[in-house]
């Protein structure tokens, strides 16, 4: 119910940076919902109305690729953001097209970083994202912007080319708005000092799908066998990881560090 209501509340937050922001000025936001924009202004349709039918060919490929879970809450998401642009007026809330494409950047980064953080997407060239972020291991924003530079060359030939440039002002923003909110390219390195090892690595290892290193330890003080567990996880993983541990041993000692890079099989171990 969280990442529902999560969902929800990012994907009326991109609505809103589209109809009071980008739409008002002719600047585009990235992917389908850039092109969705297009063919809102240049065409009778509602923005909404082409958002949602642009986004299904994606969905069905993301359902075989992504996961039901997954998929069902980028449905959600493509829902909401689609009746929010059909529902919220646009509205100018301010006259200097500089401003607009900022604060609408950062404000429909913010919403999308927060549906990713959910578990789900906007939809578009969001699912692409996820499925090179899955294999790759890179930025999510940085992925999405891009991808974006299509958008931007459009802009520029159906529009004016300063129309394109504020166009890749809000895309850079948003970017980096995402990626100050989804840090799952953030790794982390943890080191767990528990009498109950065989439990929390089962525990780690069904939940977290990583490696673990696991090495013989002793108290210097109390003279006591323990386990120490050495992984690395994503910033993401982090509250999930703090659940298993205290359900596991509360009384686990836990040393977590940000890690630089990862040389290496990073999934296993």
């Amino acid at each position: 119910m969280r990442n529902i209501i999560t969902i929800i509340i990012g994907s009326v937050l991109v609505g809103f940076a589209f109809n009071f922001f980008l739409i008002p000025h002719k600047i585009l936001s990235g992917g389908l919902s850039g092109i969705a924009i297009i063919l809102g202004i240049v065409t009778p349709l509602n923005t909404g109305v082409l958002n949602f039918l642009l986004n299904l060919p994606l969905l069905i490929i993301g359902l075989l690729k992504l996961g039901k879970r997954f998929i069902g809450y980028t449905i959600l998401s493509v829902i909401v953001l689609s009746v929010s642009l059909y529902v919220i007026p646009v509205y100018d809330i301010s006259d200097e097209p500089i401003l607009g494409s900022l604060f609408g950047g950062v404000l429909a980064g913010v919403g999308v970083g927060i549906i990713f953080r959910a578990s789900g997407s906007s939809g578009g060239f969001d699912i692409i994202a996820m499925l090179l972020a899955k294999k790759r291991d890179f930025p999510l924003g940085a992925i999405i912007s891009s991808m974006n530079a299509v958008v931007v060359l459009i802009s520029g030939f159906v529009f004016s080319w300063d129309a394109a440039l504020l166009t890749l002002l809000s895309i850079y923003a948003s970017g980096k708005a995402i990626d100050m909110i989804h840090t799952n390219n953030i790794k982390l390195t943890l080191m767990i000092i528990t009498s109950k090892g065989d439990d929390m690595k089962k525990q780690l290892l069904t939940t977290l799908y990583r490696g673990i290193t696991i090495m013989d330890g002793e108290g210097a003080y109390t003279g006591e066998n323990r386990k120490v567990l050495i992984t690395v996880i994503t910033r993401y993983q982090l509250s999930d990881v703090k659940n298993i541990i205290h359900e596991v041993d509360p009384r686990a000692f836990v040393n977590i560090t940000e890690t630089k890079e990862v040389i290496g099989m990073f999934d296993r171990g």
